[in-house]
């Protein structure tokens, strides 16, 4: 349907008196198609209008046919459009066939199929509908029918191949009783033998379901499957088979023709989850795979697809086709729009890949949102999904390049020595993230297990725990391969669903270097499900490490320090001393620190010409005369905080005139307080920083 720019016309129809004779009265009727005022049958008013309530019953006269037509009453009648009065028209809209056969009236039927004028249009027979549309509107003129003509902007039909607009026009079809169908299906949901995912989409099943309407299943396409009814040409005898028929049942003529209709698609989709395994035959493949486990799909062909599966394949096999539905939205484009054809944003899929890599696409399709809810594709969510691919291969890289000569690392952790307590670390976390991937999956939220592991292995495996063993790697000491092994190793199995194809190349090189590595292809590896090493000991401890490193790490990156310079620095914990001190090497070598005094109580710590950080087990202490040249720092920032007091001065006097809150919009009244707010942040921060410096 298009929105189009078309005309409101008002046609009069004369009012008749009781023995059939025209009065001065008439019913004003606005119609958007005056060519079909020749096929009205009727005209509605809604009974809820009490100036309506008079005429219903009497009879009016149809315009240019001059045929008498009856006037009566219908809630479906919207009182808003137009004059409140509508012609009814079964043979040439919905709505009025809906009307026509609530109230016994005969459909007529004046436009072809080739868009002409048939015998039913009286004068206009033969001609063009939108000619006759013309003709019709000027003899109505002629003849002082038309009240008034308003432009009027609607919706309208048009073919989406070659953009003609449809007629609609009643003809013969085949239906399918629904209501029947419909009553099991809505119990299996009801029942709990289907679930869907999100539930929410139940209710709208359920709004569906209850207020089904027969289902109109044949359509005049060239391909499809052909409905299987038979009409014998003898007797006219008409009647649907499941085998075709040799003969007429009823007259035993051989002259029989098959109807030349085919099946709606979604009749025939339908009917897939059983008729692909090779149903209405007993087969193996039948038996083992219907019903299925899950169904995935978008919930916009919920009712097209899905609940048309649900009626055949309960009515066809006695049972459900599935047990999960599970429904993703629509993709948009990065504007959030519908991709179409026209507006020219739809993506490619093909060139998607070969720009960004399928693994790329796949991921991001993945993530994208959450169950049920639209999602915005962008060439930037594609690039950070090709970025943690890249990620992916280069931490493989790292661990194979350092395998190089070591062999039976997969499990042989320490010999079972106690492990650092990195290993421990990395190794609960592991085991957390699979057990909680795992049980994300299991209910769906597909896009928050792999929002989980890509946090997991980028930050917690390759930004965190590959840094941390490099440490050691650099002093020669291999004892973290067999870790990083196994988390590598175990991280393809949990992303294999999201990123196939990177994974698998991984597992590939992991098993050229790991002897004993199973089995040959990551795909039929078991995948990991955790819940049975969790460290939280070690979790809490290397938390407090890692919290040191990024604090020592955002002092630095404030005050400008060369990253690769030495620091002076001094922790104070109490019950997380053990834990530094044990990570010393780590802290020294990650926060690039030299000395690092480790101290119990903070009162060691130096007060004076410092930048500190206050962390929930630690404090952090750094002298800032080993990093940066005080007078000059204290000299840069008494600038900065002079012409942040003067933006704060200048933006309080703006504010505090009267004159200028009375006239200036409210936007920008409101622009100019955030300025203020940010400008007060501002020298508030740099008095802090002046303060640090003594």
């Amino acid at each position: 349907h298009e929105e189009v720019e078309g005309s409101l016309w008002y046609v009069r129809y004369p009012l008749l008196d009781d023995v059939g004779n025209m009065t001065d009265d008439y019913v004003a009727i606005a119609t958007t198609r005056p060519e079909t005022i020749v096929a009205d049958v009727a005209i509605a008013v809604n009974p809820s209008v009490e100036r309506w309530q008079k005429i219903v019953g009497r009879t009016a006269l149809l315009p240019i046919i001059e045929r008498q037509i009856p006037i009566i009453a219908d809630e479906a009648v919207d009182p808003e459009f137009g004059t409140g009065a509508l012609k009814i028209t079964p043979g040439h809209d919905p709505v009025d066939f809906e009307i026509g056969q609530r109230h016994g009236l005969p459909a007529i039927v004046a436009v072809g199929g080739d868009g002409t004028m048939n015998a039913e249009a009286g004068p206009y027979q033969g001609m063009d509908r939108f000619e006759t549309r013309k003709i019709i509107v000027a003899d109505l003129e002629r003849l002082g029918l038309i009240e008034k003509v308003e432009p009027h902007r609607h919706s309208i039909g048009h073919c989406e191949r070659c953009g003609t607009v449809v007629e609609p026009v009643l003809s013969k079809q085949w239906f399918v009783k629904m209501e029947p169908l419909a009553r099991p299906a809505i119990d299996a949901v009801k029942g709990g033998r289907i679930r869907m995912v999100p539930r929410r989409f139940e209710r709208v099943y359920y709004h569906w379901m209850e207020n089904i309407r027969d289902w109109c299943i044949s359509r005049q396409l060239w391909w499809g499957h052909r409905i299987p009814v038979w009409r014998c040409k003898s007797c006219g005898e008409e009647d649907a088979f499941v085998v075709d028929p040799a003969e007429c049942a009823k007259c035993g003529s051989k002259e029989l023709e098959q109807d030349p209709d085919v099946l709606d698609t979604w009749f025939s989709s339908g009917l897939w989850p059983h008729s692909t395994l090779g149903w209405p035959n007993d087969t193996e493949d039948l038996r083992y795979w219907y019903p299925a486990s899950v169904l995935e799909t978008g919930y916009d062909i919920l009712f097209f697809w899905v609940a048309r599966m649900i009626m055949m394949g309960l009515y066809n096999m006695g049972e459900v086709p599935f047990r999960h539905v599970y429904l993703h939205g629509l993709i948009r484009d990065a504007h959030g729009r519908k991709m179409t054809k026209s507006l020219g944003n739809v993506v490619d899929p093909l060139q998607a890949i070969d720009k960004y890599g399928c693994d790329a696409l796949r991921f991001t399709l993945a993530t994208g949102g959450a169950p049920g809810n639209d999602f915005r594709l962008s060439d930037e969510r594609l690039e950070s999904a090709r970025n943690f691919a890249n990620k992916i291969w280069n931490a493989a890289r790292f661990v194979v390049a350092n395998l190089a000569g070591e062999q039976g690392t997969r499990n042989e952790e320490q010999g079972g020595r106690e492990l650092p307590l990195e290993d421990r670390w990395i190794l609960s976390r592991l085991d957390s993230v699979a057990a909680e991937t795992d049980k994300l999956l299991s209910e769906f939220q597909i896009n928050e297990a792999a929002r989980l592991l890509y946090e997991f292995f980028w930050n917690e495996y390759c930004d965190w725990y590959v840094e941390m063993a490099k440490v050691r790697l650099k002093a020669g000491d291999k004892s973290p391969m067999p870790v990083l092994v196994r988390v590598l190793e175990s991280s393809m199995r949990l992303l294999h669903p999201f990123m196939p194809f990177v994974t698998e190349a991984v597992w590939q090189e992991l098993r050229s270097a790991v002897e004993g590595l199973r089995p040959e292809s990551v795909i039929i590896a078991r995948y990991p499900q955790g819940g049975e090493g969790s460290d939280r000991e070690a979790e809490r401890r290397l938390h407090t490490v890692i919290e040191v490193i990024r604090a020592i790490r955002n002092i630095r990156a404030e005050r400008g320090v060369d990253p690769g310079r030495y620091v002076e620095a001094y922790v104070s914990s109490d019950g997380s001393l053990p834990a530094l001190e044990a990570a010393r090497p780590l802290v020294e070598s990650l926060a690039r620190v030299r000395p690092l005094h480790l101290v119990a109580d903070a009162a060691a710590t130096p007060k004076t010409a410092v930048a500190s950080a206050v962390l929930a087990e630690a404090h952090v202490v750094l002298p800032l005369a080993g990093m940066i040249d005080v007078e000059s720092e204290r000299s840069r920032l008494a600038a900065q905080l002079r012409e942040a007091e003067g933006e704060v001065s200048r933006l309080e006097q703006k504010l505090g005139n009267e004159q200028f809150r009375s006239k200036a919009p409210a936007e920008v009244i409101q622009r100019e307080e955030e300025k203020l707010t940010v400008a007060r942040s501002r020298a508030e921060g740099l008095r802090g920083r002046l303060a640090e410096l003594g």
